[in-house]
């Protein structure tokens, strides 16, 4: 989450009123995140997030974000709707980008997760997994292994411009998933951004999951792996927690579980993780406009992290 468009009263005001939503209290931008801006809104009446469609979601998307979010919702998981205002409509246009008003949902996102919290973390993906298995849209990875060939040459020189030498860091470890990528295993409709400030929790259950903008048809396991990369490490890369990772590995298995030849390639994937986050980190380290409210992300962060990752045995990372 993040702000670049600012969003006046008066729209704010205009938009509610397609909702009967209430009078407009007050709406506060939100900071955390890098991709759309969204706002906490709050009316005489209830609580809403405003969310704002910047340039890196297509709007040609959007259908299948929302109808993904209701299939799950509908299964039962801790998923906020996109509203529909009194005619039925949910994507709207505000402030010149297409915008929705979202369910609001109550929990926080934890910053160092315990053993608890990512067990619970874990368990709610693997329902999502469960849940999503008759789920027949789809949409392409764009951020998949291709997507992450195209973006390092987008960053071309100047990934050497955040650390001496990670243009053939990364241009290493391209060869090494093109030639190991494990193409052959089951592939569904995943997350494939479930990080701790896209899961709301209290104490340590799951009250909401949230940010599904990078949804896509994808490796399943690599799923996991994203967010075994995202819950198991301090946040810049370092201190690795065994201890989360059996767990979180413990929630996924008790509600959906992975086969042995997933849990075999899962160092591949999970340095694939890296990489993808390594790669759109920089680029937002160098292109995020100045005067954006916006936190940039430490993309070397996922550079320790994937060098754990190729060192590790498979015992350390899924707990077995």
């Amino acid at each position: 989450m993040a702000v670049y468009t600012q969003v006046s009263a008066e729209e704010m005001a205009a938009l509610l009123d397609r909702y009967n939503g209430g009078q407009l209290v007050s709406a506060k931008g939100i900071a955390e995140g890098v991709e759309n801006s969204n706002y906490l809104v709050e009316t005489d009446l209830s609580r809403f997030i405003l969310t704002l469609y910047e340039k890196r979601v297509d709007a040609g998307d959007l259908p299948f974000f929302l109808k993904l979010l209701d299939h799950l919702a509908d299964k039962g998981n801790p998923v906020p709707r996109a509203l529909k205002d009194s005619d039925g409509v949910q994507i709207q246009t505000v402030a010149g980008r297409p915008a929705c008003l979202i369910e609001f949902l109550q929990g926080v996102s934890v910053s160092h997760p315990t053993a608890g919290q990512a067990h619970a973390a874990g368990a709610a993906l693997g329902r999502m997994h469960a849940g999503l298995a008759d789920f027949e849209e789809t949409r392409p990875n764009t951020l998949g292994l291709a997507g992450w060939r195209a973006l390092a040459t987008r960053c071309g020189d100047d990934l050497d411009a955040i650390q001496p030498g990670l243009k053939q860091r990364v241009e290493d470890e391209l060869a090494f998933l093109e030639a190991h990528w494990p193409h052959h295993l089951p592939k569904a409709v995943v997350h494939a951004d479930l990080f701790p400030d896209n899961v709301l929790m209290l104490g340590e259950t799951v009250t909401g999951v949230i940010d599904f903008y990078f949804a896509c048809t994808e490796i399943r396991a690599w799923d996991v792996a994203v967010t075994h990369s995202a819950w198991c490490f301090e946040s810049d890369g370092t201190g690795y927690h065994a201890d989360n990772a059996r767990e979180l590995i413990a929630g996924y298995d008790e509600s959906f579980g992975l086969s042995a030849e997933e849990r075999a390639a899962f160092a591949v994937l999970a340095r694939g993780s890296c990489l993808r986050f390594l790669l759109t980190r920089a680029w937002d380290w160098l292109n995020t406009p100045a005067d954006a409210m916006v936190t940039r992300k430490d993309p070397i962060a996922f550079l320790r992290r994937l060098d754990f990752y190729r060192d590790a045995d498979l015992k350390n990372l899924l707990g077995a």
